[in-house]
Order: C-alpha cells, then sequence, then structure tokens
C-alpha cells in the first residue's frame, strides 16, 4: 500500500473512531441530564416525613455559636478517617448516577461533619444533599433493587424478589489474630484510650468476642442494637461492627441514625424491639478525644448491661481469641433513615435498618409522665410565675432530645438548654455532671434567673440536679426524694410500686423511705447490672446511684433525662421550688449527709497496697471509738462488702471496704471500675442527723457536718502517705 493511501485509511479509521465518541458522550450526558431532571421532579413531589429526625431536626436551643467550625465561618471537615462510605448497588457505577450526581457528590463531600448529617448544615448546603439524596433514591428504584414504601414513610425498602438473589455477595474473610491482654470490661464495658482501640485488630478482636461470649449460641439469626454517644472514633467503630456482625451471621441490626443513640435509648428499643440485645459504644462520663476514652459495653435481651457471668465470658474469650470474621468491603451508610439489606457469602441475608435516634424514646417518656402539667409548670399556669429551667448537656448525646422535649413538647425557650450539638470531644470538656466538671451551669444557677437546673453526661444515663441560686441536690437525695413522692409520676400510678434500691455507697436516705413506706430496699454493689434481674423479677421499681445515676423499670439501664423530667412533674404536683422540696424531706425523714472524694489517675500500685493494708485491719476496728474535731464515733461494723443476688443467687465479692459506725454513719473504700488509665480511689462519707436535731443543724452546709468524719476517713486509711495526695481530683 501506497503510503498516500495509507494516509487516508488511517484518517478515515481516525474519522469514525473520533465520531463514535462524540456519539457516546452525547448519549450519556443527555441521559444523565434527564435522570437528574425526573430526580428533580420527583423530589418536588416527595411527601416529607412525618417525624423529624435527631439529624434533620436543627436543635432549638441557641447553639449555633458552639456548632462545630473551624472559625472562618464555613463547616469543619471531618476528622482524618472519619468519613463514611457511600454504599453502592453492586452493579451501580458513576455512569448510572450521571454527571449531576457526581457534581453534588464533590459539592457534599467536603461540607460533611464530623458526624456525617448532623445539624450543622447552611440551608444551601442542606438543599443541596436533599438533592443528592434524592437522586440515589431515584437510581436504587430503577435498579430494582429498592421500591417505596406503601405508608406514609419515605424510605425504600428492599425488594424481596428474585432480584435480591441477583445482588453481588459480600464475601466473609477470617483473620488471623492474637489475644491484647487486658480487655476485660469493667462495670459498665471496655473502656481504653483511643489509641489503644485503634491498634490493629484490637476493636475487631473485642467486638467478635462479644458476639461469641454475649450472645452464645443465639448468635446466627440474631437481632441487634448498635449506637452510642457519638465520641471519637464511634463513625469507624461503628463501621467494623457492622461488618464483623454481618460476617457472624447476625440477621440485623437496628443503628441509630449516624450512629447516635443515648444509652437509655439503647436500653429502650432493645426492649421495645424485642431483640437480642445491643452494643453501645461510650465511656460515659470519660473525656472524649483522640487522647481521651473510647468504650463498647454489651447489653443483653433485658436491655440492661451484661452481668458477671456473661462479661467473664467475654473476658475470657478475649484472652484465647485467634481468629475473627469480617466482611471488608461492606459499606453501609447509617447516615440516612431507612432499610437495607445485603447477601453475604455463605451467610445468608443481613439486614440493616437505620432509625431515628430520638423519636421512640422521646414518645415513651411521654406516655410515662404528664407532660401537660410540666408544660403548664414551665409556662406559669400552675403557679402563676413562668418557672424558668436551664438544661445542660456538655455538648454529649442528650442534646438533640433535650431540645426536642423542653423546647418542641414542653414549651421552653430556646435559651433553656445549652451545649446540646454533640462533638466527638465533648467540647475539650469533661462530661461528667458534678459540681466540679459542670462548674458553668452551678455558676450560672447562683445567679438566681433559673428554678430548675441539671446536667447530663456524654452518654445519657447520668444527671445532677441544681435548684435555684445554686442549691445542690445529691444523687442520694435525689433518689430519695422520688422515691417519696413517686405517686406523682403517672407511670407509676399504673404499674405501681414493687420495691426500691441503691448502690452499697450510696447513702441510706432512699432505706428510710421504704421503711416508712412499708417496702422493700436492696443494697447491691456499684454497677447498673445489679439492678436488672431485681427489676425482671418484679422486685424493683426504683433505684439509684451516688455516681449521678436515677433510673427506674420503665428500662434496664439509668436514665439521665428520665430523673430530669421525674423531677419537673414532682415539682409540678407539689407546687414546691427545689429546695423546699428538699428541706421538707429532711424534716420528715432526717438528713443523711453525703460527699465523695475522688482522687483519679493515682498509681495503681499505691492504690492496691492501700486497700491491701487495710482490708485486714478491718475485723479489729469493731468497737474502736474515734474522735475528730469534738465529734465522737464509735465502729460497730467493717468488712468488704460482699452481695448475694436473691434472684439467681449469684455471688459478688470484693465490692468495697465499709466502716459503718453506730449511729448508722460510714466510711466507704472503694477502687473504681469505670475508669480507663492509673486508678481512681472512691472514698465515700456518710454523717447521719436524725430530724430532731433542730433545722440549724439539719440545713447547715454538707462540708461543715462532715468534715469531722472526713479526717476520722483519712486518718484510718492512710490515704495521703500511700497516695502522695493531699487533695482529692474531684469532691461531689
Amino acid at each position: 500500500m501506497s503510503d498516500i493511501s495509507t494516509f487516508f485509511f488511517l484518517s478515515s479509521v481516525f474519522g469514525i473512531f473520533a465520531v463514535t465518541v462524540l456519539t457516546v458522550f452525547q448519549c450519556g450526558k443527555s441521559g444523565a441530564e434527564s435522570k437528574c431532571k425526573t430526580g428533580q421532579k420527583s423530589s418536588k413531589s416527595n411527601k416529607s416525613t412525618k417525624t423529624k429526625s435527631i439529624s434533620e431536626k436543627n436543635p432549638s436551643c441557641g447553639d449555633e455559636s458552639q456548632q462545630n467550625t473551624d472559625g472562618s465561618g464555613k463547616i469543619a471537615t471531618s476528622l482524618p478517617n472519619e468519613s463514611v462510605d457511600r454504599p453502592t448497588s453492586p452493579e451501580s457505577s458513576s455512569k448510572k448516577y450521571g454527571k449531576k450526581k457526581e457534581e453534588l457528590d464533590a459539592l457534599l463531600k467536603p461540607m460533611r461533619p464530623v458526624f456525617p448529617n448532623y445539624p450543622l448544615m447552611t440551608p444551601a448546603e442542606r438543599k443541596i444533599r436533599e438533592e443528592a439524596l434524592q437522586i440515589d433514591k431515584e437510581v436504587k428504584i430503577q435498579e430494582g433493587f429498592y421500591q417505596e414504601r406503601s405508608d406514609d414513610d419515605d424510605t425504600l425498602e428492599p425488594i424481596k424478589s428474585l432480584k435480591l438473589e441477583k445482588m453481588a455477595k459480600f464475601s466473609v474473610q477470617t483473620v488471623q489474630t492474637k489475644p491484647f491482654p487486658g480487655q476485660k470490661p469493667g462495670t459498665s464495658g471496655l473502656r481504653k484510650r483511643v489509641p489503644e482501640f485503634q491498634q490493629e485488630n484490637y476493636t475487631e478482636n473485642f467486638t467478635q468476642c462479644v458476639l461469641d461470649g454475649g450472645l452464645g449460641a443465639n448468635k446466627v439469626g440474631s437481632t441487634l442494637v448498635l449506637g452510642g454517644d457519638g465520641r471519637y472514633l464511634s463513625p469507624q467503630a461503628v463501621n467494623v461492627i457492622i461488618k464483623i456482625c454481618a460476617a457472624n451471621g447476625i440477621k440485623k441490626l437496628i443503628i441509630g441514625r449516624d450512629g447516635i443513640l443515648s444509652t437509655p435509648a439503647v436500653s429502650h428499643l432493645i426492649r421495645k424491639r424485642r431483640v437480642n440485645g445491643g452494643i453501645i459504644l461510650t465511656a460515659s462520663h470519660n473525656p472524649g478525644g483522640p487522647k481521651h476514652d473510647f468504650g463498647i459495653k454489651f447489653n443483653c435481651e433485658n436491655g440492661g448491661p451484661a452481668p458477671d457471668n456473661v462479661t467473664d465470658k467475654i473476658y475470657s474469650l478475649t484472652m484465647e481469641i485467634k481468629e475473627y470474621k469480617i466482611c471488608p468491603e461492606l459499606n453501609v451508610d447509617f447516615g440516612s433513615i431507612g432499610n437495607d439489606s445485603f447477601e453475604i457469602d455463605g451467610v445468608g441475608t443481613f439486614s440493616v435498618e437505620i432509625v431515628d435516634s430520638v423519636a421512640d424514646y422521646v414518645a415513651y417518656m411521654e406516655e410515662i409522665f404528664d407532660f401537660q402539667k410540666i408544660r403548664d409548670l414551665i409556662s406559669g399556669k400552675l403557679t402563676g410565675s413562668k418557672f424558668r429551667v436551664l438544661l445542660d448537656s456538655m455538648f454529649g448525646v442528650t442534646g438533640p432530645y433535650v431540645s426536642t422535649i423542653l423546647v418542641d413538647k414542653l414549651g421552653a425557650t430556646s435559651d433553656s438548654c445549652s451545649r446540646t450539638v454533640p462533638k466527638p470531644d465533648f467540647g475539650g470538656g469533661h462530661p461528667d455532671p458534678n459540681l466540679t466538671y459542670a462548674k458553668d451551669l452551678v455558676d450560672t444557677m447562683k445567679k438566681g434567673e433559673h428554678d430548675f437546673g441539671a446536667a447530663f453526661d456524654g452518654d445519657g444515663d447520668r444527671n445532677m440536679i441544681i435548684g435555684k441560686k445554686g442549691f445542690f441536690v445529691t444523687p442520694s437525695d435525689s433518689l430519695a426524694v422520688i422515691a417519696a413522692n413517686i405517686e406523682c409520676i403517672p407511670y407509676f400510678k399504673k404499674n405501681g410500686v414493687h420495691g426500691f434500691a441503691r448502690s452499697m455507697p450510696t447513702a441510706c436516705a432512699v432505706d428510710r423511705v421504704a421503711k416508712a413506706r412499708g417496702k422493700r430496699c436492696f443494697e447491691v454493689p456499684t454497677g447498673w447490672k445489679y439492678f436488672g434481674n431485681l427489676m425482671d423479677a418484679g422486685l424493683l421499681s426504683l433505684c439509684g446511684e451516688e455516681s449521678f445515676g436515677t433510673g427506674s423499670d420503665h428500662v434496664r439501664e439509668k436514665d439521665g433525662i428520665w430523673a430530669v423530667l421525674a423531677w419537673l412533674n414532682i415539682l409540678a404536683e407539689t407546687k414546691k421550688s427545689v429546695e423546699q422540696l428538699i428541706k421538707a424531706h429532711w424534716l420528715q425523714f432526717g438528713r443523711n449527709v453525703f460527699t465523695r472524694y475522688d482522687y483519679e489517675n493515682v498509681d495503681a500500685g499505691g492504690a492496691n497496697l492501700m486497700m491491701k493494708y487495710l482490708e485486714p485491719l478491718l475485723p479489729s476496728y469493731i468497737g474502736k471509738k474515734l474522735s475528730a474535731n469534738g465529734m465522737d464515733y464509735t465502729i460497730a461494723k467493717a468488712d468488704n462488702f460482699e452481695y448475694k443476688d436473691p434472684v439467681d443467687q449469684s455471688v459478688a465479692k470484693n465490692q468495697g471496704l465499709r466502716i459503718i459506725f453506730t449511729d448508722e454513719s460510714r466510711v466507704i473504700f472503694r477502687l473504681s471500675g469505670t475508669g480507663s488509665a492509673g486508678a481512681t480511689i472512691r472514698l465515700y462519707i456518710e454523717s447521719v442527723y436524725e430530724n430532731n436535731v433542730g433545722e440549724a443543724k439539719l440545713f447547715a452546709p454538707a462540708e461543715e457536718l462532715l468534715r469531722p468524719l472526713v479526717l476520722v476517713a483519712l486518718e484510718l486509711s492512710k490515704l495521703q502517705q500511700f497516695t502522695g495526695r493531699d487533695e482529692p481530683t474531684v469532691i461531689t
């Protein structure tokens, strides 16, 4: 062939190729534009959801200034490795989404906050996101894997047909691993520093052991609830747990939107849905952030924390684990409410339901309490003057719950709640509702502008109650006052009152109420799990711990928001102030004055030496007389507390060293099981004053009444010598 012929031949081929490429491009472009127009049209006619989700509802508590920004007013981007992958159907590709979808994804990606889809977007950004999600929905329907629901719910549901069988199957991998030392759950799950959980296989190991030890023979086919307080590392942990659950034959996961659920809300969902248990990602009141604490906790099918026999089994498995199963390619979008199903190779169908994190819990609270009565109190209809409330969520998980209940349901003003936007590091603070870490609330209450104040911890199970001008209510008194006025709460009018209980270190104020009412009162070790059997057996209705935990048999966890609503319901019925209610209680039952000294992050060796020094001396203390600041004390009993469960006869030993005096005053020493590093020594002091000592003595400041017994306790224990600490970290 001549050079000229060759030239014309190649030119013809190139021309045909160019025309073909141009035609394909134009067809693709027009198809994408047509798909986008279809999505936009559908978006306009789309029904609106009936309920507002945690991420759709903008907390109305005036926290705009506290939202997660970078200082420029723009929404902060995700922390490293905290983005959540968008799932794709097996046959999906960028071509099927079209050019418009790619543009929207590009715009959407940088505006995602630390928690995907949290209500931190501007209206313009929210509009872009909604358009992107609508196109995503249209594509899923067109692909034939999903269909519109027949009811008013806007979410999609998987089509139960042969099309599901055509979905690609996600493979299961078995990964070889080695045990990590120290994966022993404490009183409420495994809590360690974030860097420990970030070790390769660390979270995977523990999750596998939770499924094997917590569910046992019931693992395959189980349904679990999954959620947490949103602290740092939560999104990654949710992803890992989903992958491991799918590989292990878990049938279904019910997940709070964005992985967010308060601890009481998890307990409620477990019980309401009657599922096999739940996994909660929280370190409760401990601080969060890259260098702080993370935790994983397993709750059983009754909604309560796993008892000792279950946590012991989990721990034993962590010491011998050799492998875990995982679906590494499975990615679930837990930022959008709806249902999804996935085929797991060799396992079967794995379903995920993303639920509104707030709605079910709020509806339950409306059943338990008289919301109209509380609303009338707040509005001033009951007393003639408005009742001002201030609730501090401390940047924890309760923010969206509090704003929905207090502002939307009870009619309080938007400035009635503060720090309501959950943050992975809790705003750099320590989300522990006590006089030290909730000082901002205490200082505000001291100004006298609010009638009632309360603070909550990171995962929403603890609470602190404050009255006008900073009047502090100890958790022990809070429990006793609720017990004494329990008929003010509709739930107990309907279901009756079966009994009361407290943790051993908690002051015995509720015991006096129980005796007056002819009810049984149980004393259990520290740890909410010890209340569960009593509740399930119908022996217990109300219980509490001195560590700012209060709750009832409505769930199987302590519940901070429940406690606040109980107080508001009682205040509405009695028309008394917080201080009036407390002082009236002391005049009727006497006063159990209480304080707790926390010595945090002390050397574990010194802490253990102190306990070993003190325990052998306890028998010799009985009958001994001690004096301090003009007060005399005679020791009536001294022991290491041991508890035998009246339901299953299980025994819990070594639960704290007790020294009890003839006037029923007590000194207690205990090493805490809720920290993540070092040791925490807790010193509990309780001094008893009968109601006939006169108001001057009965109403005196707690520190004045307790000082003599504090000196006695420090001298007996030699605490300062063993720890090198002259002052406690926290006093409550």
